[in-house]
């Protein structure tokens, strides 16, 4: 630890926004010069300051077509261009049959009903005031016989004659117009507990109905959004695969597993709530309207602000919230990418400027968010303006029509109830809208990718099928563009030949256009011009996917699936007439092809054989070996036509001998197309076709070629590599049964213990050694670590939340206003009625209540403004909060070590899932629920201080009844946050396997897994919904119970209140104050509890960042501890002793006690049969894992004890499969380089690795984009690309893993000679299959079974002998 690398890291500006980064910043440089991200979005500010939201708010599209003829750019637009499809809500339900409907028009009627019992609930609360007001407990009338005033009720020395005099006629007499009739006690009494009876019995039936609606909704919103999802992924998958070079995988998953769970929300329980709001308004409407119709349309008119408030609002929400999630859905590509790539992430130390570029995507949708947020506070505030100012008006002209004898006061008290009921009704259903508004943005984008029409559509059952398949494949006059690359032609005018049962080669630099024809005959896109043919049938008329059934594909970069060996083959017979066979008689077929490819002795040494599991995308398989999979996978179908692009790049030398026998056996008898940069591996073939530049050069056979002295000749020169002599065939294959039969041995003799406990790790300065295998899982193991409790879920979250601290404040003290609206609304209720009661001065009684009226309507306007101040500054706070969470976790993900991501729960899916949904359910505690919630909780606490504080003993027994309430709604909040944590294991589980297929779509389609997905993700969802219901049934039931609470305290209200009123303890003005704060605090606590799966759903995903931020990782690139490696570095690597195990597979051992030293400034090289250890090896040296024991040196010091980030900065990588990432050539070559660069440089690097002239011929050179994960470019590009990355680090150690595997053989010793100069100076270490590349090596280690078991120059090694002997021989190497 040095305080000079500190601060060299704390003074390293980032792009943008650098507020939000976290402590132990790993970079130590401006990410600024690295590039633009993803093309498809230009910003229209860039040269805004960094920083600036508004700098990211504008998102222009580019037709990039514009440079073509209208006819080429259409074909082009038809594959990458997804038609706008504008979803409106019913839209959301366009997959319910017809029993779906049934259950959810009962579920509606359900809704509807329980929401007109609060309407029926205001004519009753009519009849108690009549009651109320009709009964006086001191005198048994209140006129005597003689029909004057009673003077021991009123005092006559106030009202006089003199004020009341006989001009006035309305004065003292009985009126029945304006007062309500005198009632006995016995009357009273028995009237209260009628009504407390009447307001149980609707308890009752609101418990049941509330019950009903809820589940209904939230089951068949689960069942509706899984159909969706599995729609979503139909769609999907059949897509042609320039939509996918286009949008993205990362950019699919965010969609089907955020995008989807919006839409759920949208018709899920939210809606009973809406419907159930809305019909309290309607119902409402027509109870006032049978009372007085004049009065109600004089309120209606105020209501109007509520429905033009709510309309403009939610189109600016959708408008809002669909380019906040647009903004997202781009950033979750850059974020599947990124956190695929891991390993090259790390070893660049590139995870600061990943992040800031992800975090320019967040500012995106922040910057929406906000804005949707002011329309939320807009609107919200606007409707309770609205809905209180309904009391002002009620009163205001209600007591004018009661002095003028119009009706009495309990109609006036119905009519004020049932609108305010209705208004109330109806702004609450703002958050509601919300949700409905987010639905309908995330299916626009949904539904646009069903509906969109494929260019090439797999799932078309139409085409014709051909009898009897010969193989005779012709392509004529070929015009090629690749979509997302409209600027570069890659075949022009192309025409090729391919007879039946031949085997065709296809050979020649890098970008040639060699894969593309294999992409043109698998159909993965439409040639400009021209067309290709099978049997003299243009391909166009075949059925795709019969098509794609007779073709096997092995790919230069395998793919194998998340499952078993077993499963990966059988995948290859699909389609054949085997896909149903008995498991026996497949696994019989597997285990023929899995000889065939090379591949059953080390499946047979697994403990699990063909049972076991690849991991991920195969990492829990070496290179060669996935590779040895996917050559079985591909002949186990005995497939017509064969096409191989590098079958054979990422085998070793004796492994590639015995499968390109294997190869030319399956080859016999079918057509046969190979794409080989080997050459080798083609000399076989019956025709070799030269390419460069989309063009053949030359055709003709091996020898042909050779004597022709053209290209081909070139090439093999370079290569420099002859064929075997057939005598020696014999000898090696003898030599190949020993040496696999004394490997097997070596595997067998060699025992470990299985018990972790039993291992001795080493221990270093910083950590214990062997974390691998004992303490990896302890340390990082998200699952054994303590959950959170809610509190400190809360605590957390607050924690994240103090940035935003004043505006959460200010939210709060806004709704501290709002929770007082309530005491303050019962308070003027009370005084009102009070005053009608015992005013008989009816210029008085209108003076006073007139004036209370404007009371209330000063409240209605603070109530709007506060409420606007809330849901505005909430929103702000929301989106700030979101955007941290996002980032942070982010940042969180690249901090972990590699052993993080080999678990299978940290697949890519899993964690980018977390990323688009954890963050985004956080909301659930903040925003418009979060306003909510302290809107309740300021209701509910200060209606009791109230209540208590003016009539404790009504207070009293009012108060006690709340918590029933409150304790239903917080067990439903309990057992949602259960189910909330089974479901995202669920989620997780099912958006993990969607987002692997769509990563591999080539692969997928290729074997026409479509159905295959397809019917496994429908299983998964399916089963997803059955285990759901119980929670759902339970969660119902208790929302059920929490609503209907809220009668059952007003029925106890009415009694209990009204037997205070009958003994004169209490009056008028205290029983309405009490009964009215409680009533509606009780009912606004109730209407949070609605948001309890919104609560659940934040708190369980508060828990899961909240234990993803806290997890520290035993390779932490955080950490300042450790030494900083000199400038002065010599590169000595020491290896002492290793035994290595991965931890996911702590039964295998990987390294065996490996003892290896490289001096520094050698080049040393790394070869033996996949899966001995070579890429461990390397994996080690840049500390991707701490072995089980033993040391790793650099310069004789372990390299534990140096600080990782600095350490890495010393060591450059270039992996067997190379990684780039969406933005320019120039961006991808500069991330090498731990400082800034200089174009100088730049093309320096691309220059040695002889790209340059490459990059100078497209029409934007070094600004080209290399599309998602580099898909634009070729195999042989990218990987030159990789190598000028390495070279611009200028390391001091260079690791080459396979650096050259992808490379054709003219770029190939260009490139070896350029890596050869730039390991002068420096350590290198090399692994590679090709011996040619490492035969001028120092040194040249011999790996066998985790150990080294031969080490010396090429010359020694020869001279003994001895393995390195047997690959030399394998390969043939000239002049020696």
């Amino acid at each position: 630890m040095t305080e000079k690398y500190e601060q060299a890291t704390e003074k390293s500006p980032l792009t943008g926004d650098t507020s939000d980064v976290a402590e132990g910043s790993i970079s130590s440089r401006s990410p600024s010069s690295k590039g633009s991200f993803f093309d498809r979005f230009r910003f229209s500010s860039s040269s805004s300051k960094a920083g600036s939201i508004k700098s990211y708010a504008s998102l222009e599209p580019v037709d990039e077509f514009a440079c073509l003829p209208e006819d080429e750019a259409k074909i082009l637009r038809d594959q990458v261009e997804v038609p706008a499809s504008p979803a409106s809500y019913f839209t959301l339900y366009r997959y319910a049959n017809s029993y779906d409907q049934f259950i959810l028009l009962l579920g509606l009627a359900s809704a509807m009903l329980e929401g007109a019992l609060k309407p029926i609930m205001a004519i009753l609360f009519g009849r108690v005031t009549d009651v109320l007001t009709g009964y006086d407990p001191s005198v048994m009338y209140y006129y005597n016989s003689t029909s004057s005033y009673n003077t021991s009720y009123i005092d006559t020395s106030y009202y006089n004659a003199t004020y009341y005099n006989e001009t006035f006629s309305r004065y003292m007499p009985y009126d029945p117009r304006y007062t309500a009739e005198p009632v006995s006690a016995d009357e009273y009494y028995r009237a209260i507990r009628n009504l407390a009876l009447y307001l149980v019995y609707i308890g009752i039936g609101d418990i049941v109905l509330s019950h009903l609606k809820t589940y209904i909704f939230i089951d068949r919103g689960e069942v509706l959004a899984a159909r969706i999802r599995e729609h979503y992924l139909a769609a999907t998958l059949r897509q042609n695969i320039g939509y996918f070079d286009k949008l993205g995988s990362g950019e699919i998953t965010s969609r089907i597993t955020a995008d989807t769970v919006l839409v759920q929300e949208a018709i899920s329980e939210k809606v009973a709530f809406i419907v159930a709001n809305s019909t309290t308004f309607v119902v409402a409407l027509i109870v006032a309207f049978t009372q007085s119709y004049i009065l109600t349309f004089i309120m209606l008119s105020v209501l109007i602000g509520i429905i033009l408030s709510t309309g403009a609002a939610t189109v600016y929400m959708v408008k809002y919230q669909q380019k906040a999630q647009d903004g997202y859905a781009v950033g979750g590509t850059l974020a599947e990418e990124v956190i695929g790539s891991v390993r090259t992430v790390q070893a660049f130390g590139i995870q600061d400027v990943m992040s800031t570029a992800y975090d320019n995507f967040l500012k995106v949708s922040e910057y929406w968010s906000i804005w949707a947020g002011i329309a939320v506070g807009l609107m919200n505030g606007t409707m309770y303006l609205c809905s209180f100012s309904t009391d002002a008006m009620a009163y205001w002209q209600g007591i004018r029509f009661f002095v003028e004898g119009y009706f009495p006061v309990g109609s006036i008290i119905t009519i004020i109830f049932a609108v305010f009921q209705g208004a109330y009704a109806f702004a609450i259903i703002s958050p509601y809208l919300s949700a409905l508004t987010s639905g309908i943005a995330a299916g626009t984008k949904i539904f646009a990718t069903i509906d969109r029409p494929s260019a090439i559509d797999s799932s078309d059952e139409s085409g014709e099928k051909l009898p009897d398949l010969n193989g005779h494949i012709e392509l004529k006059n070929i015009k090629f563009i690749y979509p997302s690359r409209p600027n570069v032609t890659i075949l022009n005018e192309f025409s090729l030949d391919i007879p039946a049962g031949k085997t065709v080669a296809l050979v020649g630099a890098s970008g040639s256009g060699k894969s593309t024809i294999i992409g043109l005959i698998e159909r993965f896109y439409n040639p400009i011009f021209g067309d290709v043919f099978l049997d003299g049938h243009n391909i166009k008329s075949l059925n795709i996917k019969w098509l794609r059934q007779n073709i096997a594909l092995v790919q230069q970069e395998p793919t194998l699936f998340a499952c078993s060996i077993f499963e990966n083959i059988a995948y290859g017979l699909i389609g054949t007439p085997f896909e149903y066979a008995a498991h026996e008689e497949k696994k019989s077929l597997i285990i023929e092809a899995c000889k065939q490819a090379n591949a059953w002795d080390f499946i047979n040494s697994f403990p699990e054989g063909l049972d076991t599991s690849v991991g991920e995308r195969g990492f829990l398989m070496s290179g060669g070996q996935k590779q040895r999979i996917a050559i079985a996978r591909a002949i186990v179908g005995n497939p017509k036509i064969l096409l191989l692009d590098e079958a054979t790049s990422a085998l070793d030398t004796k492994s590639e001998g015995v499968v390109q026998e294997a190869l030319d056996r399956a080859s016999k008898n079918r057509t046969t197309i190979v794409i080989a940069h080997r050459l080798s591996t083609v000399k076989d073939a019956d025709c070799i076709v030269v390419m460069r530049r989309g063009q053949i050069m030359e055709m003709g056979n091996h020898s042909e070629l050779l004597a022709a002295g053209g290209e081909y000749h070139e090439l093999v020169k370079a290569q420099q590599i002859e064929s075997l002599k057939e005598k020696q065939k014999a000898q090696i294959e003898n030599e190949e049964k020993v040496a696999a039969a004394a490997e097997e041995d070596g595997v067998q003799l060699t025992t470990f213990p299985t018990n972790q406990n039993q291992l001795e790790p080493s221990k270093t300065r910083m950590t214990v050694g062997g974390v691998s295998v004992i303490e990896g899982g302890a340390m990082f193991d998200m699952e054994e670590q303590r959950e959170p409790t809610f509190f400190e879920a809360f605590k957390f979250i607050y924690e994240l939340s103090r940035p935003e601290l004043f505006w959460n404040v200010t939210g709060i003290i806004a709704c501290f206003f709002n929770g007082m609206g309530y005491p303050a609304l019962g308070l003027l209720w009370g005084a009102n009625l009070q005053a009608i009661s015992e005013i008989y001065d009816l210029w008085e009684l209108k003076r006073i209540v007139q004036r209370n009226a404007g009371f209330l309507f000063m409240l209605a306007c603070s109530l709007g403004i506060s409420n606007t101040i809330s849901g505005s500054t909430f929103g702000y706070s929301s989106a700030k909060l979101i955007r941290r969470i996002r980032y942070r976790s982010f940042r969180q993900m690249l901090r972990q070590d590699i052993s993080f991501f080999d678990r299978d729960e940290n697949t890519v899916g899993s964690l980018t899932g977390t990323l688009s949904i954890d963050a985004q359910s956080v909301e659930g505690l903040g925003g418009i629920t979060l306003g909510k919630i302290v809107d309740a909780l300021m209701t509910v606490v200060g209606s009791c201080i109230v209540s208590i504080a003016l009539a404790y003993k009504f207070g009293l027994v009012m108060t006690a009844s709340v918590p029933v309430l409150l304790g239903s709604g917080f067990y439903r909040f309990y057992l949602l946050a259960k189910f909330e944590a089974n479901a995202k294991k669920e989620n997780s589980r099912t958006s993990t396997f969607a987002c692997e297929a769509t990563s591999s779509i080539r692969t997928v389609v290729a074997l026409t897994r479509e159905s295959d997905v397809w019917e496994i993700y429908h299983s998964s969802l399916n089963e997803m919904v059955v285990r759901n219901r119980p929670s759902s049934l339970k969660s119902g039931f208790f929302y059920g119970l929490c609503q209907g609470s809220i009668f059952f305290i007003m029925a106890l209200g009415t009694w209990y209140g009204g037997q205070l009123l009958g003994t004169g303890e209490y009056s008028l003005f205290q029983f309405y104050l009490v009964f009215m704060s409680i009533v509606f605090g009780a009912e606004s606590a109730g209407v949070v509890f609605s948001f309890a799966p919104d609560m659940g759903k934040a708190i369980q995903a508060s828990k899961n960042i909240k234990t993803l931020l806290e997890c520290k990782p035993v390779v932490d690139v955080w950490s300042p501890e450790g030494d900083i490696v000199p400038e002065a570095v010599e590169g000595n690597i020491d290896f002492k002793n290793v035994h290595f195990r991965y931890p996911t597979r702590p039964e295998v051992p990987i390294l065996r006690g490996l003892d290896l030293s490289v001096k520094a400034g050698q080049y040393v090289a790394l070869v033996g049969a996949s899966g001995c250890g070579k890429s461990t090896t390397i994996a080690l040296i840049e500390e991707f894992y701490r072995p089980t024991s033993g040391q790793i040196c650099l310069d004789g010091k372990d390299i534990t004890e140096f600080n990782i980030a600095a350490y890495r900065e010393k060591i450059a990588l270039v992996s067997q499969e190379p990684t780039l990432y969406a933005g320019s050539i120039r961006h991808n070559v500069s991330l090498g380089s731990p400082k800034e660069v200089s174009e100088e440089q730049i093309v320096a690097a691309c220059r040695s690795a002889n790209i340059h002239d490459f990059i100078m011929s497209l029409p934007d050179g070094y600004e080209t984009m290399v599309g998602s994960k580099g898909a634009l470019l070729s195999g042989g590009q990218k990987q030159r690309i990789a190598i000028a990355r390495a070279l611009v680090r200028e390391p001091k150690v260079l690791l080459l893993d396979e650096a050259t595997s992808a490379l054709d053989s003219e770029s190939e010793k260009v490139v070896q000679a350029a890596l050869d100069a730039a390991a002068k100076g420096r350590t290198t270490i090399a692994i590679a299959h090709r011996l040619s590349t490492i035969q001028n090596a120092d040194v040249i280690f011999v790996f066998e079974a985790g150990k080294v078991i031969e080490k010396g120059t090429h010359q020694e090694l020869l001279a003994k002998n001895g393995r390195y002997s047997e690959l030399v021989k394998l390969q043939a190497l000239e002049g020696q």
